[in-house]
């Protein structure tokens, strides 16, 4: 299986090479236009909880208790990312994302739980 899901700023310009183009943000990114980031879908769903969000603040402390409490959120919802596992099984994707941190936000938490699912699906066959 060649699985490729990137992880990237909203507000770095769309690529060719990006597949579908998913934002992963509860709240719209500030000074970003629509029509401007090339989006195939806003997955406000797959943000963290609004709670979770404000208690991590971008705090780097927090980043492995963060993952925990995140991956716990996903686990609870899988309604909501099931079909991003099922069409990176086919296509690359892109999960957007604002934060100014790029190693410590919830899209890269979201992309390292989505492989995990999809090499668990591939080992179930």
């Amino acid at each position: 299986m060649k699985t490729t899901i990137n992880v990237k700023r909203v507000y770095e310009p769309p690529n060719a090479s990006d597949g579908r183009r998913i934002l992963v943000e509860r709240l719209w990114p500030r000074g970003v236009r629509r029509d401007a980031i090339g989006l195939d879908r806003w997955a406000k769903e797959l943000g963290a909880s609004d709670a979770l969000r404000r208690w991590y603040g971008h705090v780097p402390d927090r980043w492995p208790e963060f993952q925990r409490r995140y991956r716990a959120e996903l686990i609870q919802h899988p309604e909501h990312w099931r079909e991003l596992v099922e069409l990176a099984r086919t296509e690359p994707l892109t999960l957007l994302f604002s934060a100014r941190d790029k190693e410590r936000n919830n899209a890269v938490a979201l992309a390292a739980f989505l492989v995990e699912r999809l090499l668990e699906a591939e080992k179930a066959g």
